[in-house]
């Protein structure tokens, strides 16, 4: 194994814990990986101005990335790369959702559009982002005029496996759409996925595949898996992802996982 050079990892079940919580001993690694002078940065299916908090505990100075990569900014939130879902495209998206009893939120710049204040999970994600979301009676053509991304919410877990396979199916190679967690499915502009930040900040830092270390726990980190010469799965992670990683944790994101991970596999 080379030297790790760079960490990307996730946000949600995998740096922080079920209750969206950084763990002592998650900020006491990355102080850590500061010290040792290996590169840190993240890379969630949060929007960008959802992370600020983050970014400010954890002391972040390199680009992050925000709707599994669909936006990456610079820490001050300066865009460096940003690509929105076609408007045609989000419509078909949200229509789908609707048609299979899920219920739908739309990212638009800085503002996050919703339809039922009382939706499955909507007070988790003030709580997660910090930011009220804006209650509309429908969606109008400017809320799909610049999208950066779509979620489907619902307490029923097996229905949104059931519709991240049907928005596949569904939207092509029109968009990417994948679950961020079990409760959310996420649709992102086409040809974009979290493997892109791996592959950009490779290159702005000159380092090299195999010097880059990554850590998930949901089908949307495979792609950020595959990028990277050192993928991790997290100890809550699902078999399939924990197959597509180098290394599992040795705990989950509750426990003391992330920074166990970091200390047996990349500070070691």
């Amino acid at each position: 194994m080379s030297k790790i050079r760079l960490v990307i990892t996730d946000v949600d079940g995998t740096l922080v814990t079920t209750e969206k919580a950084l763990r002592p001993s998650a900020v006491a690694a990355v102080r850590k990986l500061h010290d040792a002078g290996i590169g840190f940065t993240f890379c969630s299916s949060r929007p960008p101005f959802g992370l600020t908090t983050m970014r400010d505990a954890l002391q972040v100075t390199l680009p992050f990335g925000g709707y599994n990569g669909g936006s990456i900014v610079e820490p001050d939130l300066t865009v460096i790369e940003q690509v929105c879902i076609p408007p045609e495209v989000a419509r078909k998206a949200v229509d789908t959702f609707h048609t299979n009893g899920v219920s739908t939120w739309v990212f638009v710049g800085n503002e996050w559009v919703i339809l039922d204040r009382q939706g499955d999970h909507v007070d988790h994600e003030i709580h997660t982002i910090d930011v009220p979301p804006t209650v509309v009676e429908r969606y109008t053509d400017y809320h799909f005029s610049a999208v950066g991304k779509i979620v489907g919410a619902s307490n029923d877990h097996p229905l949104i496996e059931k519709v991240e396979h049907i928005m596949k199916e569904t939207l092509g190679h029109s968009a990417h759409a994948a679950r961020s967690q079990a409760y959310y499915c996420d649709v992102i502009a086409p040809g974009i996925d979290k493997g892109r930040i791996v592959e950009l900040l490779g290159k702005r830092l000159g380092v090299a595949k195999d010097e880059i270390a990554v850590l998930g726990d949901m089908p949307n980190d495979l792609e950020m898996f595959a990028a990277a010469g050192f993928p991790i799965a997290m100890g809550n992670a699902p078999d399939p992802v924990k197959a597509a990683a180098k290394a599992v944790a040795p705990d989950t994101n509750d426990g003391d996982g992330w920074a166990g991970a970091i200390d047996k596999f990349v500070l070691a």
